[in-house]
């Protein structure tokens, strides 16, 4: 009977930990939360166009020029936010998978005779 009983328990709480697993996530990808932050990456600030004297000065201008090209292509967030999400992702599938290994054995206690 106290196999039943703790069958039950388990079967509930990996239940629960699915059901919360796919909620958070859920709740992520329409906005209605924030992303967890993990990885942080710093942004430099912009630098005023250097005064052209000598080649050397050309290429940090022609790098310069380059980079915010790049900006307007690419928004300099992006990169955190992908990785943001692809780790959230990761853990909310382990978070799944351990969840059903427990229902499972949660399971195979309440069948036990």
């Amino acid at each position: 009977m106290i196999t039943k009983i703790f069958g039950c328990v388990l079967l509930t709480a990996g239940l629960l930990i699915i059901f919360w697993a796919l909620y958070s996530s859920y709740n992520i990808f329409t906005a209605k939360s924030a992303i967890p932050s993990v990885f942080k990456i710093e942004i430099a600030q912009e630098t005023s166009l250097p005064q052209v004297n000598n080649s050397s000065d050309i290429q940090a201008m022609i790098e310069n020029t380059i980079s915010n090209q790049m900006k307007g292509l690419l928004p300099a967030d992006i990169l955190p936010k992908i990785l943001n999400l692809v780790a959230w992702s990761i853990f909310a599938g382990i978070l799944i998978f351990g969840g059903a290994q427990i229902s499972s054995i949660g399971i195979k206690l309440i069948k036990e005779k």
